[in-house]
Order: C-alpha cells, then structure tokens, then sequence
C-alpha cells in the first residue's frame, strides 16, 4: 500500500488557493455533464458510470449528489479497493468543499475511522462496507453507496454487489427509503454488469486523456526484465529530459534487480545524456523513499518509476510520457483440490494493459511499450479473472454467515466461485470450529465463529486470537497478529543486503518468524518508535507505527467480546501453542532430503530463503501462506509440536495419516 499522505494530483489542492481549486474542478471533463448526471441518478435506482480517466467522477459525483439534495438525510458512500485511494480522495475533496477532514467528509479504512456524526460523504474501503454491513444488512445510515473502481473486481465488491442488491430489494419490502446504487469504472464490461443489476442504465463519462501511441514488439519476448532494461536505454538516448518513464514489474526483487542494473549501466553511457534518477514504488518500501516517485523531476534529468501494479490505478506519478508494460503481474491464485493459495507471476488482462497503457496519457500525449506482441494482446482474458474466483473463500464466507446469509452455495454472485471452492472453505471453517451445518443444509456460526468475525483478519489468525484467552496470552498473540497484518516491516535494500541481515539476527529466534516478528515489535516498544533506531535496524518504520494502531483496535475488540486481555510474560510455548491451533491446516513435515512435505495437501515445499529458519531443519512447522516461484515455498513459519496439532483436530489428523 502507498504512504497515506497525499502525493497525487488528488490532493495538490495543499499548494492551491479556493479560486485555483475551483477552477481546477470546472475544467474538470465532468463538470459540463453534471446537470444531466443529476437528472440520471435521480430517476435510477441503481446506474452504472464509465468514465474515462481523469474525468473527475470519483471526486465530483458524490459532491453532485449531495450539493443536489439526493441524498436527503442519508449518507453517500464511495467505495475504493485501496486504502489510500480512500484516505487520499478523502483528504481533496474535503478541500474542494473547504470543510475540515473528518467532519462533513471523511474516510473509514481498516483500522481507522476519521468521521464524524456529521460525516455525509464517506470514502471507505469496500471491506469496511462489508463489515458495517454484519450488524445492518439494510445499511441504513446511506442513501448513496457508490461502488468505484468496479473492473478490479476484489472479493469485497464482488460480494457487495449482492449485498446492496439485497438490500434494495429488503428496504423496498419493508417501506423503508430507497437505497440509490451507483457502480463506477474506467473499464468494465457493462452489459455484463447491466444485466445483473436488473438491466440497470449505462452512462459515459468522457475524459480528458491526452493521446497515446501504444508499441509491441516485433517477436515474443521470452525474458521480460531484460526487455524492459533495453527499453528504458533505448528512450533514454533518444528523447529529450524530463520525459519521464514508468515501468511495470512484479515485485520488490524484481525491482531492485533492475533498478541496481540501470544504476550500474548508467555508469557508462555518455555525459550528454541526462541524469537518471531512478524511483522504485512497491508495498513494503519506507515512506521516505516511496515519496521520491511522486516528486517533480529535477530540470535536465529524468526519473524511472520501477513500479509494482500499486500504479495501474488510485494514483498519478506527474512527469510520466512513457510506459513500459511488462505485461506481468504477481497475484494469488488458490486450487482447490490442493487447498494451496500460491503467489505468482502470471500474464495480465486487457483491462489491466488498457489501465496501464492510460498511466502514460495523464498529462501530455504518451507512448506505451508493451514488451509483448499485438497477437500476444489478443490472447489476454479481456478482463481480469474476478478475485472471488481465484482466492480462499474462507473469511469471505465467514463474514457473508455473519451477515446472516446461510445459504451461501446459493449467494446472488455476479460471478460465482466454484463449487469446489465454496466447499472447500466451508470444509476448513468446519474444521476451525465455527461454522456447524443443520440438517437442511444450512451453515450457520458457532458462538466460537460468530467471535471470529468480529475480528477484521483472516480465520485463522482470529483463532488464535480467541485459543490465546486460554493460555493466558493474549496480549503477546496480539502483538504477533497486528504484526501479521502489515506489509513487511523488514526493509532490506539491495546494496545493503549483507549489513541488513548481520543487523536482522539480533531479533531472530529457533521457533521462527513469528517469534522473530514479536523480538522485533517488543524492541521497537523499548525504544519508543525511535525512527533512528528504525533506520540503523532496517526496520520500515510507517509500517511499525500502523502495527501500534492496528494492535490497539485488536485489543478494543477482544474487550467488545469479553475477552480478558491478558499477559503470559514471555512463555514462548503458549505462543507458539496458540498458533498451532489457529494454523493446523498449514502444517508441513521434514522429509529425509531436506525438503518439507505439506500435511494437508501432500505437496513438496521448501523454507523461504527469507526466513530465520532458512539454514535450519525443524521437523514440523506451521506457515503464513505458500508462494509458488522456482520451487514451492513457506513464508513465515513458527516451530511446532506434532503433539499439538494433534491435539488441534485429532479428527482430522487421523484421516491425513491414514492417507500417508
């Protein structure tokens, strides 16, 4: 995820007067529209925007709506995939009102709430729609919700499509005031979504893209990164300065490789040509450094934005005339029959090169390189595969069954899962105990699942939560869960790489990871978020501080179920007990060559190099999540007792060894 503060062309506003800014929104492609638009939503119970990028609706049309009175007394909602689309757009349009954040207009993300009882224009995440969503199916408070960013088809707007749907058709049965639904995208594929919403009305919003000029290569390529290092040099020596180039690639590895590449050609090239100045962007990188891709290019030079698929969407880089389109991305895909839920590189949607390509038209007509051939593009899934069809249903269906939705194999999906994969997460929430399933065929939660869904974390990692009161631990499994629920807070650069992994064993620990993860949250404790001390230790320290904020709302929902929060002081084997239990399903055995064999799925997997038990052979160990690249490895493990996970769900323990 970015930073939280703005750096985007949303929130410029910090350097413009009311009169500039108000300009800047009549120029806006939508403003001339807005009369008409109004007229539209007026009349539509639920109406689906295209509008082209930068055409302003994200920001405008919840303003529309409001200015206009078609909201009455309820709220508007605009939902976002990413948090810091949410924040972000949040902070400019409170500044186009020239309202305080928080008050009139305000966000709500995952572990922060900034509004107020005067909040009328709400960004949020669409999982904190879902969740508000538990304890009001109606979701009464709004008028307006506005489902944004629709073609990214997440799991949560996915299943809010449903939700809302839902409650449109309750509210009508019960005489209650309309809810208005308005679903928003750059690129979708509307009849689709027209049908499902009851042939519902299409509007185009036209944007003010400059033009761009897209390039394939003349053959296939069969190694991209290198493609893209001979595309940055071959711009680099014949445009001018201060045409900047973004590139796409697919992780923090990948980037670093090519970013300490062009660093060490650039060495080379002749002192005419100007300075490079080169940005990576992804998730885990430190805040400081994340602002460089966002800052104005230096005269005569030209900056290189080595960037994750974090830039397809949410945010503008200004400088930018050329893309380069890898036409890769790494994303999650879950089987099923192996219950494995692998990470990996894999080919990206038209969709996704369309969103890419419009990176380079923002400001000034664009040239997009995609380092595939046009026969190539063809071959892409016109859009990209509905989240909901490649993920673990697990805390999906947990929270549709707290929502009170039971018969779930028969949720209004706009584009239902598999059956395999509804059965199979039914299966895993059966075996975490909390879900039970009546006579008819209905699931319904347990006293022990119901507690799970309070918790805004994956099932297992809230079964260890709950499993914790009993060994008196809580506030340590705590600690260890709100450090699970960040992007890494290890920061290891590559040309410190040997330096930061001699500061790194200080922290590590022979039970794993996750007790390394809890050295390090309890180190961080001691020396009071000293941002020095961050720095010398390789530690991401935004990530740190958001752990600090994360583990307070943790701890205030274990008080909203009656959890007593309590301390074990330092008895590791309580932890890692917890642990067992939430984590059973992803245990793995050594094997006598070295390798590790999945109890559950029966696969060959290895350690991350990553891990503090890279070099180490303990016989059994419980992981986070599986990533597929060269070989099948575990991320984040702890050391565990056999006699534990037994212990965990003999039941089903019985049935995998009778399988061996």
């Amino acid at each position: 995820m970015l930073p939280e503060k703005p750096y985007s062309h949303k929130n410029d506003a910090t350097k413009l007067s009311s009169n500039d800014l108000e300009e800047e929104v009549k120029s806006l492609p939508i403003y001339s529209a807005r009369k008409k638009l109004v007229e539209q939503l007026r009349d539509a119970e639920t109406t689906i925007i295209i509008g082209e990028t930068a055409s302003g609706k994200t920001t405008q049309i919840p303003r529309y709506i409001f200015r206009s009175g078609l909201s009455g007394n309820g709220m508007i909602a605009c939902t976002q995939p990413r948090r810091v689309a949410a924040i972000t757009i949040a902070q400019r349009v409170a500044q186009e009102m020239d309202v305080e954040l928080g008050k009139q207009v305000g966000y709500c993300v995952r572990f922060e709430d900034f509004t107020s009882t005067q909040t009328k224009i709400k960004y949020m995440t669409d999982g904190m729609l879902l969740r508000e969503s538990i304890g009001d199916k109606l979701l009464s408070k709004y008028s307006f919700i506005i489902l944004d960013e629709a073609h990214e088809r997440t799991v949560h707007t996915d299943i809010l499509f449903g939700i809302v749907k839902s409650a449109q058709k309750q509210r009508k049965l019960f005489n209650k005031p309309k809810l208005k639904l308005i679903v928003m995208s750059a690129t979708m594929d509307v009849d689709h979504f027209s049908r499902y919403f009851r042939n519902a009305p299409v509007l185009y919003v036209e944007g003010r893209l400059h033009p761009i000029k897209i390039k394939y290569t003349a053959k296939e390529q069969s190694d991209y990164v290198r493609a893209s290092l001979v595309t940055v040099f071959q711009i680099h020596q014949d445009e001018p300065a201060n045409n900047d180039i973004l590139v796409f690639l697919t992780g923090q590895e990948e980037i670093e490789s090519v970013s300490q590449t062009i660093k060490d050609i650039s060495l080379s090239l002749p002192p005419n040509l100007p300075k490079l100045i080169i940005c990576p962007l992804y998730a885990s990188l430190p805040h400081h450094q994340q602002l460089k891709a966002f800052r104005q290019t230096p005269l005569g030079s030209r900056k290189v934005v080595l960037s994750t698929n974090i830039a397809e969407t949410s945010v503008t880089i200004k400088g930018i005339k050329f893309v380069i389109d890898t036409g890769k991305v790494k994303s999650k895909q879950f089987y099923p029959a192996t219950g494995l839920d692998v990470l990996s590189v894999q080919r990206i949607s038209q969709a996704q090169a369309w969103q890419r390509a419009g990176r380079a038209g923002r400001e000034r007509p664009g040239v997009v390189y995609r380092l595939y051939t046009e026969a190539e593009f063809e071959t892409l899934t016109a859009n990209t595969v509905p989240e909901i069809q490649r993920t673990n249903l697990t805390n999906t269906l947990l929270q549709l069954m707290a929502i009170g939705i039971n018969d779930v194999l028969n949720f209004d999906f706009i584009d239902a899962p598999s059956k395999d994969s509804i059965l199979v997460a039914i299966k895993e929430l059966k075996l975490l105990r909390s879900v039970s399933e009546s006579e008819t065929g209905k699931y319904t939660l347990t006293p022990l699942g119901r507690k799970m869904a309070v918790f805004p974390l994956e099932p297992k990692l809230s079964k260890a939560i709950l499993c914790s009161v009993d060994y008196q631990c809580v506030e340590e499994v705590l600690s260890l869960a709100a450090m699970l629920s960040v992007d890494s807070v290890l920061f290891t650069p590559q040309a410190k790489r040997e330096e930061a992994l001699a500061e790194r064993r200080k922290f590590t620990a022979s039970e794993g990871d996750f007790i390394m993860l809890l050295n390090i949250y309890r180190a961080f404790k001691q020396n009071k978020g000293n941002k020095v001390w961050c720095y010398e230790n390789f530690i991401n320290a935004r990530n740190m501080n958001n752990v600090l904020d994360i583990r307070k709302q943790l701890r205030d929902l274990c008080l909203k179920v009656n959890i007593a929060v309590t301390s074990n002081h330092r008895d590791i084997n309580a932890l890692r007990k917890c642990f067992s239990l939430g984590f059973f399903m992803n245990a793995a055995e050594l094997q006598p060559d070295g390798s590790y064999r999945s109890i559950d799925a029966h696969e060959t997997v290895h350690i991350h190099p990553t891990s503090c038990l890279f070099k180490c052979k303990p016989a059994y160990v419980v992981y986070r999540e599986l990533v597929r690249t060269s070989k099948c490895y575990m991320r984040d493990l702890c050391v565990v007792d056999p006699d534990w996970l037994y212990d965990a769900a003999p039941e089903y323990f019985q049935k995998k060894l009778k399988k061996l």
